[in-house]
C-alpha cells in the first residue's frame, strides 16, 4: 500500500513541476500579460516549482537515514517557501486595486503574521516544539505544529476579506480569480494543521494558480484587444487626415479664379463645395464603417464640384443597384477623386467615370472604371497615397481589399471587395 502512494507522490512531484515549469514559459512569454502580471506570475510558478522540487527531495530521502541533516534542511526550505506563497496574493491584490505596500494595513498585518510564522520556523531549527527530524530521518509533528500554522491560516483570511472589501476596485474576473485561489488553499491549510498533506497543498496551490492565471490572462487578452482596436481606431483616424488636404486645395484655388471670370460660376462651384465639406466633415468622424448610401451621396457631391469646375471635360455616371451594405467612411470618394486627379487631361478626351456595385457569390464589389491614360501603383510624381490608404482601412476595418488594374479598351480599373460577413 506504502508503495502505491510513493508512486502516486513521485508522479504528482513529476506533472506538478511540468505543469510550473509551462507556467513559468507562458507567463514570460505571452503579449497580452502586462509587465507586473506577467513578473508576478513568473515569480509565483517558480515558487511552486521551487515548493515540488523540496516535496520531492524529501520524498528521495524519507527512507535514508543519513540524509537527517539533509532532510532538516529541505524541511525548512519548504517552510520558508510555503509562508512566500501564502503572502502572494496580498502582492496581487493590492497592486491590482493601486495601492501602496507600505501604506496598506493589510500588507502590515500580513507581514507581521509572516514573522511570527518565521520566528516559529526559527525556534523550530533548535527546540522540538514544532517539528523535529529523527537520526533515523523521520519527520515528527511537535506539539506546537497546529499553533505554527495558525498565522498561515490568518493570512489567508486576512486576503480573502481584503478581496471582499474591495471588490469595487477590481474587475469581476480578477474578483473570482482570487477568490478561486484563496478560499480553497485556506481550507487546506487548516486541514494540514492535523493531517500531513503538504504535497496535495502544493498540487492544490499549483492547480488554483493555474486557474487564477487562466482568468486574469482571459482579462488581460480583453483588455490587450481592445487597446488594438484602439491603435486600429487612432491609425484609421490618422490615415483619413492624410486623404483629405489635396482635393481642399485644389477647390480653393479654382474658385479664386472663377471669382474674377465667372462670379455666377464661383458662385455655385462654392454651393457644391460647402455640401462636399458638410458630408465630409461628417465622414471623418465616423470610426466605424457606414452606410454605402451616405459615402455615394459624398462622391456625388464631389463629382458636382468637379464638373462645375471642369465643365464639359468631366462625365460621370452611377450604376449601383446594391447599396444595402457598409464600408469605412472615405472609400469610394477618394478612389473617384484620383481617376479624375489622373485621368482628365485638356489634352484628351473628355474623362467618363463610371461607378458600380455588383453582388457576388462571397460579398459585394464596387468598381470606379475611367477612361483616362491609366496609372499605376505608383506614378511619376507621387505614391498614390489615398488608394493605399484606403487600401488599409478596408483590410483593419473589414477585411476588404482593393485592386487596381489597367483596361484593354484604355483607362482604370479599382475595384473594391467587402466580404459577406462584413456588409451589416
Amino acid at each position: 500500500m506504502m508503495d502505491w502512494i510513493y508512486i502516486v507522490d513521485y508522479l504528482l512531484a513529476g506533472a506538478l513541476m511540468v505543469m510550473m515549469a509551462i507556467g513559468v514559459a507562458f507567463s514570460a512569454f505571452m503579449p497580452a500579460l502586462d509587465r507586473w502580471n506577467k513578473r508576478y506570475f513568473i515569480i509565483l510558478f517558480s515558487l511552486l516549482f521551487l515548493c515540488t522540487v523540496s516535496c520531492l527531495l524529501a520524498l528521495i530521502f524519507w527512507e535514508a537515514p543519513a540524509m537527517a541533516a539533509t532532510s532538516r534542511i529541505v524541511y525548512l526550505f519548504e517552510g520558508l517557501l510555503l509562508s512566500t506563497l501564502v503572502f502572494m496574493p496580498t502582492l496581487f491584490l493590492l497592486h491590482s486595486c493601486g495601492e501602496s505596500f507600505k501604506s496598506s494595513p493589510l500588507f502590515k498585518l500580513v507581514m507581521a503574521l509572516q514573522g511570527v510564522y518565521i520566528i516559529f520556523l526559527s525556534a523550530a531549527q533548535f527546540m522540538n516544539v514544532v517539528y523535529y527530524v529523527t537520526p533515523d530521518n523521520q519527520f515528527i509533528r511537535g506539539p506546537l505544529w497546529a499553533l505554527w500554522m495558525v498565522p498561515l491560516v490568518l493570512m489567508m483570511i486576512l486576503n480573502i476579506a481584503g478581496v471582499i472589501v474591495r471588490r469595487k476596485k477590481l474587475s469581476k474576473k480578477y474578483f473570482v480569480a482570487l477568490l478561486v485561489y484563496l478560499l480553497p488553499m485556506t481550507a487546506a491549510i487548516i486541514v494540514h494543521m492535523f493531517i500531513s498533506v503538504e504535497l496535495y497543498i502544493i498540487f492544490g496551490m499549483a492547480l488554483l494558480a493555474l486557474i487564477m492565471f487562466g482568468l486574469i490572462l482571459s482579462d488581460n487578452v480583453e483588455q490587450y484587444a481592445r487597446q488594438q482596436q484602439e491603435i486600429v481606431r487612432q491609425r484609421t483616424n490618422a490615415l483619413m487626415l492624410q486623404i483629405r488636404p489635396h482635393f481642399v486645395y485644389n477647390t480653393l484655388t479654382s474658385i479664386y479664379c472663377l471669382i474674377d471670370d465667372d462670379p455666377a460660376k464661383a458662385k455655385e462651384v462654392t454651393d457644391e463645395f460647402t455640401n462636399y465639406l458638410r458630408n465630409n466633415f461628417t465622414a471623418i468622424a465616423q470610426d466605424k464603417p457606414i452606410a454605402f448610401t451616405k459615402e455615394l451621396e459624398h462622391t456625388k457631391a464631389y463629382l458636382a464640384v468637379e464638373q462645375a469646375r471642369f465643365e464639359g471635360q468631366l462625365f460621370f455616371e452611377f450604376d449601383t443597384p446594391v447599396i444595402n451594405f457598409r464600408l469605412p467612411a472615405l472609400t469610394l470618394q477618394p478612389i473617384v477623386e484620383n481617376a479624375v486627379k489622373h485621368g482628365r487631361d485638356p489634352e484628351l478626351d473628355p474623362l467618363y467615370i463610371s461607378v458600380i456595385t455588383n453582388e457576388t457569390e462571397n460579398g459585394v464589389e464596387i468598381s470606379v472604371i475611367d477612361s483616362g491614360p491609366g496609372f499605376g501603383e505608383i506614378d511619376n510624381d507621387e505614391p498614390h497615397i489615398a488608394l493605399n490608404n484606403i487600401r488599409e482601412r478596408l483590410e483593419m476595418m473589414c477585411n476588404g481589399t482593393l485592386t487596381i488594374a489597367p483596361r484593354e479598351v484604355g483607362g482604370t480599373a479599382v475595384t473594391v471587395f467587402i466580404p459577406k460577413s462584413k456588409i451589416s
